[in-house]
């Protein structure tokens, strides 16, 4: 096919483009439709799609396991690095996972058109707010194919319709997951256009999707730093995001040092993948020799490379117990700063929590940080002045999650301070407007 085959000088690539155009703004229509039904549908409703998604991803385990697989086995044959394979995975544990995700999002209340606030004023109305869906959001993703299933769940309890554009090293995974929803909401009632999912892996189609204000209220990428800068870059609707997962445990003095040790041994290696793994070990020099050598022991063990500060390096050098030294090396600035989702830590001795706090909030990316205490004074303390959307007192970071935290899934962690903050649930899906009821006041 040659140029004068398009019309109006179009080449085959501007062709392509806007055909591509003509998908995006048709999923967009139609997602806005969608929004319209699902937003007034009766939780009985939503709940029975839920449930049936649940029972649908269940029974569809091999078909499933088979589509990801050939994802597996595509990316790497291309390359793709351990942690992002590890993302890529979807077993068992992970299908049963989002399955209960649905379950317990259909257990919970239905909080759309719940009032809240509702206080008489002088002239006699009464003024409150009604919770209300958002209408369309726009889901950009990478790598791990459950965000369909908890983006999915979480726009029909929510009564919100989605586009959902995850990463082409996961489109097999995804066509299969977003065929099941589709089937679950038609089978209950619903319109299955309240959930689309972009099925090229043109690049171009997510530029489209961030630019269409008319049909999609929000955008929540959920990926790799440069992803998500792009998004918040050249969006034209509101961003939903975080850049960096730089979570850290401080070890404070005094503290149940058995316990530290586990924390920080389960927030690190438990899965070094996801973004609420512990990336940065902060440990008070009153209970650091004790400490450290414990720690230390496990994490050679396990072969966790340990970028350490003068201090800690010293301490751990000295034991006979880290059989491996080589996994000790010195820390340099930019490690304080960084997320490595895989098996390395940043370890710093500080004098208390007063620098433990400074060093946070001057270094961590504002997603999760822990403190394992004894003292009361001290957790208070780090509850309120350490600057990050989840905060814990003697837990692990990896708890940072929607479905750990009892909101049945999320769409994602937000670092923003407005809007949405911490794991994203049905809440941050939602928005406030202003009801008044009257019986007849006029304003004088």
């Amino acid at each position: 096919m040659n140029a004068s085959t398009f019309p109006n000088d179009m080449t085959p690539a501007s062709a392509a483009g806007s055909e591509l155009e003509k998908l995006m703004q048709a999923m967009g229509l139609q997602a806005k439709t969608a929004s319209a039904h699902i937003a007034r549908a009766p939780a009985a409703i939503k709940n029975r799609a839920l449930l049936g998604l649940a029972k649908l991803l269940r029974q569809s385990l091999a078909e499933l396991q088979a589509a990801n697989q050939r994802d597996l086995d595509r990316a790497a044959a291309g390359g793709l690095a351990g942690p992002l394979l590890d993302r890529l995975k979807l077993g068992a544990k992970d299908l049963e996972t989002v399955a209960l995700g649905c379950e317990q999002l259909a257990a919970m209340p239905d909080v759309i058109g719940e009032i809240i606030g509702m206080k008489e004023q002088p002239s006699g109305i009464r003024v409150g707010q009604m919770r209300v869906p958002i209408g369309v959001f726009g889901m950009i993703y990478e790598s791990r194919p459950n965000v369909t299933i908890e983006a999915a769940s979480l726009a029909i309890k929510s009564g919100n319709a989605c586009i959902l554009r995850g990463g082409s090293e996961a489109i097999e995974s995804n066509k299969a997951l977003a065929a099941l929803v589709q089937q679950a909401l038609q089978e209950s009632g619903l319109p299955p256009e309240a959930v689309q999912l972009v099925g090229t892996t043109d690049r171009e189609a997510v530029g489209i999707l961030i630019a269409m204000p008319q049909y999609v209220d929000v955008i929540i990428p959920r990926g790799g730093k440069g992803l998500i800068e792009r998004i918040s870059r050249d969006a034209k609707v509101p961003v939903i995001k975080h850049l960096d997962g730089n979570c850290h445990v401080y070890v404070d003095d005094p503290c149940d040092i058995a316990m530290a040790v586990k924390i920080a041994d389960n927030a690190k290696t438990q899965k070094y993948s996801p973004c609420n793994a512990t990336e940065g070990l902060l440990v008070a020099r009153g209970v650091a020799a004790e400490f450290l050598p414990l720690i230390g022991a496990i994490y050679a063990a396990k072969g966790v490379e340990m970028r350490c500060d003068e201090a800690s390096s010293d301490i751990l050098r000295a034991q006979s117990a880290i059989e491996s030294i080589a996994t000790i090396v010195p820390a340099s600035e930019q490690d304080w700063s960084e997320e490595y989702l895989a098996p390395v830590i940043s370890i710093k001795v500080v004098a208390g929590v007063d620098e433990a706090i400074a060093h946070i909030n001057h270094y961590s990316s504002h997603h999760t940080d822990a403190i394992v205490t004894r003292d009361h004074m001290h957790a208070q303390r780090f509850l309120r002045e350490v600057d990050s959307a989840s905060v814990m007192v003697n837990a692990s970071t990896r708890f940072a999650d929607g479905f750990e935290f009892g909101l049945g899934a999320e769409i994602g962690i937000s670092t923003d301070k407005f809007h949405a903050r911490g794991p994203v649930g049905i809440e941050g899906l939602t928005s406030l407007k202003y009801v008044v009821l009257g019986q007849g006041e006029v304003r004088s």
